[in-house]
């Protein structure tokens, strides 16, 4: 692979089969079927309507090898100041260690220069090498992400609940009342 400067660039509805493929290589995810296609399409023109969100791609030899989202919002729901958010940066296997993640956040940060905010977010899939990278940048953990369906969160709710109900918490309650009771009865003998 050779070391050339990528050329970055948004993303359009045109690259959306190329963005499947470089999500089902970098990612093992993700699909080419004709609804994946349709779906990646009106995705990728949503994005280049909106003003706060962009999907940057590096290209090198006419390919797209990396892309990364950003997207402008507050970092938390009771703050007003804006960060850009980055995420989903996904580099093809063997194009990785070779500088495109990085021109990709240098991007993301002149983005952020361009719109006048001093703060940036990533969020990683968890992958060590990745971490990595973004520790190496001066970016440390904020939190977690953790991901699922509705369905499932709805099936485990509903099975705790039961456990949580009725009986269980009431042996706790007892259990607690217990210990409280045995704490006294020692500190005042």
């Amino acid at each position: 692979m050779s070391r050339q400067a990528p050329h970055i660039r948004d993303a359009g509805p045109e690259d959306a089969a190329e963005l499947l493929h470089l999500w089902a290589e970098a990612a093992r995810g993700g699909g080419n079927s004709p609804r994946a296609q349709d779906d990646a399409e009106q995705a990728l023109a949503n994005l280049a309507a909106a003003s706060d969100e962009r999907l940057l791609v590096a290209e090198s030899d006419g390919r797209i090898v990396d892309a990364m989202k950003l997207s402008r919002g507050p970092i938390s729901p009771l703050m007003l100041e804006s960060v850009v958010h980055t995420s989903f940066l996904l580099v093809l296997p063997e194009c990785r260690r070779h500088g495109f993640g990085r021109a990709l956040m240098e991007a993301a940060v002149s983005w952020a220069e361009e719109k006048d905010i001093s703060e940036l977010t990533v969020m990683t899939d968890g992958n060590r090498e990745t971490n990595r990278f973004f520790a190496r940048l001066g970016l440390t953990t904020l939190g977690t992400v953790r991901h699922t369906s509705v369905q499932v969160v709805r099936k485990k709710l509903s099975v705790e609940g039961r456990h949580r109900g009725g009986g269980h918490n009431r042996h706790l309650v007892e259990v607690l009342a217990q210990r409280r009771s045995a704490r006294r009865r020692q500190g005042s003998a």
